[in-house]
C-alpha cells in the first residue's frame, strides 16, 4: 500500500494524576490555578498557605490531567498540622501517575532538597522553573537549569511564569506526554473535585491570611458550620478558630472593621467562584488546643 495515502493513525487520548509539589511558597498553588484557568486553590505570600491536597481537573480533546496541589513541604515545624501536611504530601506523591517539581528561579535551598528526596524514582518528573519573570538577566537561566538537570533524570525541564501565565501551555504538553494512555477521568464539564462547602471556607481562610498578614496566628482555621441553597442564593455560616482569647480581637479588629473586610471580600470571590449571590455571616470563637493533635484536626476537617 502508498504509504501516501495511508490513514493517519488515531491518536490516544491520555489520563492521569499529576502531582504539584514544592516547598513552601513557590507558587505551587498560582500555578494550579493558571494551569486549571479558575480560581481552584487558595494563594498568598504566606508559605503553607495550602494545608490540604487540593485537585484541578484540565480537559483537553487528547487527554484529561487531574492536578493535585500538595502543601509545601515543611523542614522546620513539627506541630500535628505540619505533621498532618506533610503526610499529605508524601502520599500525593506516592499515589501520582507523574509530577510537577516547582522550584523558584535561581533559588535552590535545602528545603528544595529535602522536596528533591521525597520525588519517585519510578515517577516522570517535570520539572518547572517558576518566577522567570522575577529574573531580569535571562542568560542566568540556563547555568540554573543544567545544575538542577544534573541532580536526576527529568521528562522535560520547562521555565514558566505562573503570575504571568508564561509557558503555562508549554507546562501542559510536557505533562500531556508522560501520562498513561487512558479514558477521561471526570465529566468534561468538572474543574475541581473539592465541594463548594470545602471552597468556601478555603476562600475564607485565604482573605484572613492575606488581610492579616503577619498578624494572624498560624493556629487559626475555618470551619464551615453550616451551607445551603434557597431560591438560587448560597446561605453559608462560618467560625473561625483561634487558640487564645487575644488572638480573637486580633481577627476581628476594631469595631469589627478587620472581620467585616475578610467576610466582604470572600463573599465576593464566593460568587465570581459559584456563580450565584451569597449570604456569608462570619463569627470567631476561641477553641484552646484546636490544632495539637491528629484528632483534633481530623474534627475540623482536615484529612490526610
Amino acid at each position: 500500500m502508498n504509504s501516501r495515502h495511508a490513514p493517519e493513525a488515531k491518536a490516544k487520548h491520555r489520563a492521569g494524576y499529576v502531582a504539584i509539589a514544592g516547598r513552601p511558597n513557590v507558587g505551587k498553588s498560582t500555578l494550579l490555578n493558571r494551569l486549571v484557568g479558575a480560581k481552584v486553590s487558595i494563594t498568598s505570600s504566606k508559605p503553607q498557605t495550602t494545608r490540604q491536597r487540593i485537585t484541578g481537573i484540565v480537559t483537553r480533546p487528547d487527554a484529561q490531567i487531574a492536578f493535585v496541589d500538595t502543601p509545601g513541604y515543611q523542614t522546620e515545624h513539627r506541630s500535628a498540622l505540619n505533621r498532618l501536611m506533610n503526610r499529605s504530601v508524601t502520599t500525593g506523591l506516592q499515589e501520582a501517575d507523574a509530577i510537577v517539581w516547582v522550584v523558584e528561579a535561581l533559588k535552590f535551598s535545602r528545603a528544595d532538597e529535602a522536596v528533591a528526596r521525597l520525588l519517585p524514582q519510578n515517577v516522570p518528573v517535570v520539572l518547572a522553573i517558576n518566577k522567570i519573570d522575577l529574573v531580569r538577566d535571562k542568560k542566568q537561566l540556563l547555568p540554573f537549569m543544567e545544575q538542577l538537570a544534573g541532580t536526576r533524570e527529568f521528562a522535560a525541564i520547562v521555565p514558566v511564569s505562573a503570575q504571568k501565565r508564561q509557558q503555562i501551555e508549554g507546562l501542559l504538553e510536557a505533562l500531556v506526554s508522560v501520562l498513561p494512555e487512558g479514558p477521561p477521568l471526570f465529566e468534561e464539564d468538572e474543574i475541581t473535585t473539592a465541594s463548594e462547602r470545602f471552597l468556601a471556607g478555603e476562600l475564607l481562610r485565604e482573605k484572613l491570611v492575606r488581610l492579616l498578614g503577619e498578624e494572624l496566628p498560624y493556629a487559626t482555621t475555618v470551619q464551615i458550620d453550616e451551607f445551603k441553597v434557597v431560591g438560587g442564593m448560597r446561605h453559608i455560616h462560618g467560625t473561625v478558630l483561634v487558640d487564645k482569647a487575644s488572638q480573637k480581637g486580633i481577627v476581628i479588629g476594631k469595631n469589627g472593621q478587620k472581620l467585616k473586610e475578610v467576610a466582604t471580600q470572600a463573599r465576593h470571590d464566593m460568587e465570581r467562584l459559584f456563580g450565584g449571590r451569597v449570604f456569608l455571616e462570619v463569627w470567631v470563637r476561641v477553641k484552646r488546643g484546636w490544632g495539637r493533635t491528629d484528632a483534633d484536626l481530623r474534627r475540623a476537617g482536615y484529612q490526610d
